[in-house]
């Protein structure tokens, strides 16, 4: 109990990850309440077109389409959180596993598994995304795994420096004497005490998941099936100049989104800071 209080104010007392955790809770409640706080399906085509913010029930106005904009926002909202979600995992967990066993068997395997993440960080990720969705189409699918695939080295990185100071650690030699084999050690010891930095950098990595689909769903690269916060800034940025709402509107969604996960990442990464976790400080 005196644990639970304790990371409680912990999470009260960084003002960041508060403030982040508010923020994910709003995209949550939107995603959740979405058929109840918007008066027109996700796919509603009306007859008024580009209507004003303010306008008799088009609150934020609509598109050229006649489409309820704040509708857009709160279905778009779905996709954003969907892609950074499962990118994000994908990207986790394949930088732990792959950093884990770079830096706990070392040797060749470390320097071959090094290598292979220096060529992926090399390579601009965005002309990577978008050259394997040209070849393999810009499903929404496609979109969250290309996401993940690509942003995992960051992931490897920090997980094998941890696996180089956590390996020398007294618990690991007592597990080997104990008589425990290498792949218990590794993902009974390693990767659970290893995994914080991950994690926070991992919570970041979502806010730029979300950045490049709404990228390549404002370069006609997204799946066109789905609503999309890019999708939004690319239609309306032929009104821009008698109607900004549209564009304007997505794209603050886009900058809320990408901010409050930035927030979260960075007081996460504050909370499971290793040095205060040994100290006995978190």
């Amino acid at each position: 109990m005196k644990k639970l209080l304790k990371i409680l104010s912990d999470i009260t007392q960084d003002r960041q990850f508060f403030a982040g955790l508010i923020g994910v809770a709003i995209l949550l409640l939107l995603v959740v309440f979405a058929p109840l706080i918007t008066k027109y399906p996700a796919d509603f085509y009306g007859p008024d077109s580009l209507a004003r913010p303010g306008s008799p029930g088009h609150w934020l106005g609509t598109n050229h389409m006649g489409q309820d904009i704040w509708s857009m926002l709160v279905y778009g909202t779905r996709t954003s959180l969907w892609v950074a979600v499962v990118a994000a995992f994908i990207s986790g967990s394949i930088g732990l596993l792959v950093g884990g066993v770079a830096g706990f068997f070392g040797g060749k395997t470390d320097m071959v598994i090094s290598e292979i993440i220096n060529i992926f960080m090399m390579i601009p990720d965005l002309f990577l995304i978008m050259l394997v969705v040209a070849l393999f189409g810009n499903s929404l699918t496609n979109v969250m795994v290309i996401i993940g695939l690509t942003t995992w080295p960051r992931n490897a990185k920090l997980m094998r420096a941890q696996t180089l100071s956590l390996k020398e650690r007294v618990f690991v030699a007592g597990a080997r004497a104990m008589g425990e084999n290498k792949n218990q050690i590794l993902f009974k010891y390693i990767i659970p005490n290893g995994m914080y930095p991950v994690i926070s950098n991992t919570t970041m990595s979502m806010a730029y998941a979300v950045l490049t689909e709404a990228a390549l769903s404002f370069m006609g690269l997204g799946d066109p099936n789905v609503i999309s916060w890019g999708q939004m800034i690319n239609d309306g940025r032929n009104y821009i100049t008698h109607a900004p709402w549209v564009s304007v509107l997505a794209g603050l969604a886009v900058v809320f989104t990408v901010l409050v996960f930035n927030l979260l990442g960075d007081g996460l990464n504050h909370i499971l800071n290793p040095q205060k976790l040994q100290r006995g400080e978190r």
